[in-house]
């Protein structure tokens, strides 16, 4: 585990592995690096894979106020990170919320970017989607241990993700929580329901991002969407190819929010954008 420290003083956990052009692999909302393991696995020959723990998540160091927790302020420190390792243009793989750090800095940043995959997010954030992740973001597991977690899984995913191999269950179990003598605890700051629970709330007027999905014009771009997703819509992910046609997109089957990276269709898409960026 290596460290690079944010403009307040924090320390932002990353690995940095594998050779070839850079793609910087950002984690959902209240995920961690290891998400992107099977990135590693299939890509490290070819690129050089950069993962990277948010503020208040996984290996990185919990933020005094929570409310630091937002999207502006984790795309600073993504840069705060690229300048660390100077590279001055990198790829991007973002899944959920690293897919909005991405638009963001496509917005504010956008000479660091040399393209970007977003895993199961666009510019209109389903409100079904936000309501499901309300409903534990912050909250701690009742499991004594990752199997008796990763047992529960499938039920609770269900019937968004089918076909899924009891061993990408407990990976993902062993992903998200940890375990110890009185049971499991969350990976990441329970705080950061304080900090997202403003902008979650559905009752509100969204705001508008398709200016920043707008500003990944001319850079390479390419979208994985879970079919069953309850956060990124048929129509929206339409509307992001009517103003990208350019756009290369793969659909997976029997995945919700959000695919786990290691299905043959995320691979492959994978693979094609690394060609469009090496």
């Amino acid at each position: 585990m290596r460290y690079a420290v944010s403009d307040d003083g924090l320390r932002l956990a990353y690995e940095d592995q594998g050779a070839g052009a850079p793609l910087v692999c950002l984690p959902g909302l209240t995920r961690n690096m290891e998400d992107f393991e099977p990135v590693v696995a299939a890509f490290s020959e070819r690129a050089r894979i950069i993962r990277m723990d948010f503020r208040g998540r996984g290996a990185s160091d919990h933020a005094p106020d929570p409310m630091s927790y937002n999207v502006p302020q984790e795309a600073r420190d993504v840069l705060t990170l690229l300048d660390h390792l100077g590279l001055h243009k990198v790829a991007i793989l973002g899944t959920s919320r690293g897919g909005l750090v991405a638009m963001m800095l496509a917005a504010t940043a956008r000479e660091r970017l040399s393209g970007v995959v977003l895993n199961d997010v666009g510019p209109v954030i389903d409100p079904g989607g936000l309501d499901a992740i309300m409903d534990y973001i912050g909250r701690r597991p009742g499991f004594a241990t990752l199997s008796e977690g990763a047992a529960a899984l499938p039920a609770s995913y269900a019937p968004d993700f089918q076909n899924v191999p009891p061993a990408t269950w407990a990976d993902m179990a062993r992903r998200i929580w940890r375990e110890e003598e009185d049971g499991l605890h969350l990976r990441y700051d329970p705080r950061l329901r304080e900090a997202v629970a403003p902008a979650f709330d559905t009752t509100q007027p969204a705001p508008d991002l398709w200016p920043l999905f707008d500003a990944l014009d001319g850079l390479p771009l390419a979208l994985i969407r879970g079919a069953n997703s309850n956060l990124l819509s048929r129509q929206t992910t339409a509307e992001m190819r009517r103003r990208r046609p350019d756009m290369l997109v793969a659909e997976i089957p029997d995945r919700g929010h959000v695919p786990f990276l290691d299905e043959p269709g995320a691979v492959a898409l994978i693979s094609e954008f690394l060609d469009r960026v090496s």
